[in-house]
């Protein structure tokens, strides 16, 4: 009787870790295949700043598109920051700008740079800015990849030099960065 029950312990055991490795395969091959990803920006306290970002895979990179509003006129600092988590009232529970490489603060184009390192959005009179560019560092997988982040947008503009983050200010606008259905989907 005990040889049965340790043959049956140990048939299970190997169902659980096969069904276990199956699942984590499921689970990388969806990452990998990820076209779109959004993040939904909402006011911090005491702010009115909202929007969207999204993420589009394209041949050469990702094509970001951000549309905010509620913003004062002028430039204000862009980034992907480490943590997706927005519980704190005023953003920073999203921790610091996502640099998986430890590299120094830059801009969009400059190498190195942190991988959330988007440069500023451009607020019109109106306190709208509309943001477009395609990024080659940023990733849906891998080492670069964003998904589950924070995407931040700050009171002030980022300087692009000032380290570690630019000096942008507070945070008016947290969001996560979280697979979106693919264009066309339904």
């Amino acid at each position: 009787m005990g040889k049965v029950r340790t043959i049956l312990t140990v048939l299970a055991l190997g169902v659980v870790l096969t069904l276990t490795g199956c699942a984590q395969t499921q689970t990388d091959t969806a990452q990998t295949d990820v076209t779109r990803a959004v993040a939904v920006l909402h006011p911090t306290q005491g702010n009115n700043v909202f929007g969207t970002v999204t993420f589009t895979k394209v041949q050469n990179g990702i094509r970001i598109v951000a549309d905010v509003s509620g913003l004062t006129p002028g430039m204000h600092g862009f980034h992907i920051h480490q943590y997706g988590d927005c519980s704190a009232p005023d953003g920073t529970s999203a921790g610091g700008h996502y640099n998986p490489h430890g590299v120094p603060h830059a801009g969009p184009d400059d190498d190195p740079r942190h991988v959330g390192d988007l440069g500023n959005l451009n607020a019109n009179q109106n306190g709208q800015a509309h943001y477009e560019r395609v990024d080659n560092v940023i990733a849906f997988s891998g080492g670069n990849n964003i998904l589950g982040h924070g995407m931040i947008v700050h009171a002030g503009e980022d300087d692009l030099t000032s380290q570690p983050t630019g000096a942008a200010g507070a945070r008016v606008a947290c969001g996560v960065i979280g697979i979106a259905q693919p264009e066309g989907g339904m």
